[in-house]
């Protein structure tokens, strides 16, 4: 176990551990708090789509220019002034919910704020973790704490957040989240970082953005992988804008309901995040994303079927497991293919593809179930998911063809006898 906590031994991680794992507990508060009020002021789950893609759609339409800017610019410096942003806009939004004057063209514009911040914010997080992490060897391990922080705090903050809007109202948890940003900053501000050389381009952003996006379109284990989040972000991580219209009208519970099935979501999520903290290596990642895509969308369709609550939490944990160990497993496999130079760039599109994609799919999530239901909504996401999981699967072995040469550069692979006297074979990736 000890192993599984190795990236924590560099001074710099830790401090982004402790601070950003207070405000994550804040973020994901608000997060169900917002999701809560936008279904009791309208009681609709078009419009809980609607809310979701407002505060999304901006994350994904902004992705590669916000790339190429994060590769120009001081990563600390931008972290520190993010924060300090989505610090307001949360205590603006609990400003107005607790005057009681909130509107839900208020509501829409100040998720809206949020995705512009989470555009910049998201791929300096991520290529800053290398700052962090001095030894590269550490990195994997240090995404997969990253995660493990990010759902524990998913499993925390909906429970506390559900107790909070039963006692006192939804603002509060919004206040909670602002004041919790005061711990990430500092944070931030406390780590001594060795700063990247900041590359001066010849080039126009147009032309590094075009550079980009050849790169990620032409090398097939990025391309397949970032397909294959978008998919999942697409069909899969819907689900949970449509959770109030399950805890309200199928279980027939309230906002302690909600926090449950988040909560159960989370701690899914959070036992693949340990589960990837344990590993050693990054080779054998590849077979994780396949079976994660396919849990995911199995716990889905059986999740619409359900009536009963206790079902419906353990699908839940399945359904937190099998996203997150795709996403994370993916963004591990990214991070350790790609070039320093590229870096922010790459995870631009990562963002994209795990956040940008989900907007669309909140609003086809939503619009599908003011027709057809939420539960006949969420078996047809989840059988996407599954098909999503058998393409994925016939395009492994040239994804693993590609990958094998450079992890065999790193060190990750040994150079085998491949004399079929030998009975020598590749491991798999």
């Amino acid at each position: 176990m000890s192993h599984a906590w190795r990236a924590l031994r560099h001074r710099n991680f830790k401090l982004f551990f402790v601070g950003q794992g207070i405000s994550v507990i804040g973020t994901w508060m608000m997060r169900l708090a917002t999701t809560w009020l936008v279904y009791r002021l309208t009681h609709s789950a078009l419009l809980l789509g609607v809310v979701s893609f407002a505060g999304q759609i901006v994350s994904f339409a902004l992705g590669p220019f916000a790339g190429v800017w994060v590769e120009r610019l001081d990563r600390r410096k931008l972290l520190v002034w993010t924060q300090t942003a989505a610090a307001v806009q949360a205590l603006a939004m609990a400003a107005l919910i607790l005057a009681h004057v909130i509107t839900l063209w208020e509501i829409v514009a100040l998720t809206a704020l949020q995705g512009l911040i989470n555009a910049f914010d998201a791929p300096g997080r991520q290529s800053f973790l290398v700052q962090m992490v001095e030894d590269r060897n550490d990195l994997g391990n240090a995404i997969a704490i990253n995660s493990s922080m990010n759902n524990s705090a998913r499993l925390i903050g909906p429970a506390i957040a559900g107790l909070v809007i039963g006692a006192v109202g939804e603002g509060w948890c919004c206040l909670i989240n602002g004041v919790s940003f005061i711990a990430v900053i500092a944070s931030l501000l406390l780590m001594r970082i060795q700063p990247l050389a900041i590359r001066r381009h010849a080039s126009g952003m147009l032309e590094q953005m075009r550079e980009g996006w050849d790169y990620v379109r032409t090398f097939r284990p990025i391309r397949t992988l970032l397909l294959l989040i978008a998919l999942v972000s697409l069909m899969g991580y819907p689900y949970a804008v449509l959770l109030p219209v399950f805890a309200g009208r199928v279980l027939h519970g309230g906002p302690d309901t909600l926090g449950w099935l988040t909560g159960a979501s989370g701690a899914g999520a959070l036992v693949s995040a340990l589960s990837l903290a344990v590993r050693k290596s990054v080779v054998g990642l590849t077979r994780m994303v396949q079976i994660a895509a396919a849990t995911l969308g199995g716990a889905l369709i059986l999740f619409g079927l359900s009536h009963t609550l206790w079902l419906s939490l353990a699908l839940m944990v399945f359904a937190g497991f099998g996203l997150m160990q795709a996403a994370a497993a993916s963004n591990t496999i990214i991070q350790s293919l790609v070039p320093e130079d590229k870096r922010a760039r790459v995870m631009s599109y990562y963002t994209m593809a795990f956040f940008g994609a989900a907007p669309f799919g909140s609003l086809l999530a939503g619009t599908l179930a003011h027709r057809i239901g939420a539960p006949h909504t969420v078996i047809v996401t989840g059988a996407f998911c599954v098909a999503g999981s058998l393409w994925f699967t016939l395009d492994l072995p040239k994804v693993n063809d590609a990958m094998r040469p450079i992890y065999r550069d790193m060190g990750l692979l040994p150079a085998l006898d491949m004399d079929p006297g030998t009975g020598a074979r590749e491991p798999a990736l």
